[in-house]
């Protein structure tokens, strides 16, 4: 984040200090409680200030999701590289979920904001290194294409996440891992009973 100073940012970064309020907003009201009004007031600058920056919300919307595809892919390199391709298939569920729950705002404008990726092509490349930290091991499991086994995991992972987030598995701190664990299980599943 940007440091902040007693107008709300430092000066040359009002770019990141609209995503950083736009994330504050997004966890506090969801992804329809916030406005590039609100988040310049809470910035501390004109309410035209930001149109230097974004053409309407979408694009601020889009720049909050890159953000959090930055986050989401970090997560996803942070898992083991080696072993077998369902167990990296699995750890990349589990990376999802975990990633949802300590990242709620980002999850939820990344995978809730209903941007128009081809609209938004740097969110689209922004999202490739997520895509293929499925499809690289489901396609070395099965030795051919593998993004429509990828799919199904990140689906199932995304499940497990929003599950989380409704809290299915209540409130306390086991929560995160309990949803994890059996989004990993549903991935090894899922690629076991996969046809070859």
């Amino acid at each position: 984040m940007p440091e902040r100073t007693r107008k709300g940012y430092h000066h040359g970064g009002l770019r990141e200090a609209m995503v950083d309020a736009t994330v504050e907003l997004i966890a506090e009201r969801g992804l329809h409680g916030f406005s590039i009004s609100e988040a310049a007031r809470r910035v501390g600058v004109t309410s035209a200030a930001p149109y230097r920056h974004f053409a309407d919300r979408d694009e601020l919307l889009a720049a909050a999701a890159i953000r959090a595809a930055g986050f989401l892919t970090a997560a996803l390199r942070a898992t083991p590289e080696g072993g077998p391709p369902a167990d990296r298939l699995a750890a990349a569920a589990g990376a999802y979920v975990r990633f949802a729950d300590g990242h709620r705002a980002l999850f939820r404008t990344l995978v809730s904001s209903g941007l128009d990726k081809a609209a938004h092509p740097d969110l689209q490349r922004a999202a490739e290194p997520i895509v293929a930290a499925f499809v690289a091991p489901a396609a070395e499991l099965l030795g051919r294409d593998g993004e429509p086994l990828a799919l199904a995991v990140a689906a199932t992972a995304q499940g497990y996440a929003t599950l989380l987030l409704d809290g299915a598995w209540g409130d306390d701190e086991t929560a995160a891992e309990t949803a994890a664990e059996q989004a990993r299980v549903a991935a090894r599943a899922l690629a076991a009973g996969w046809p070859r």
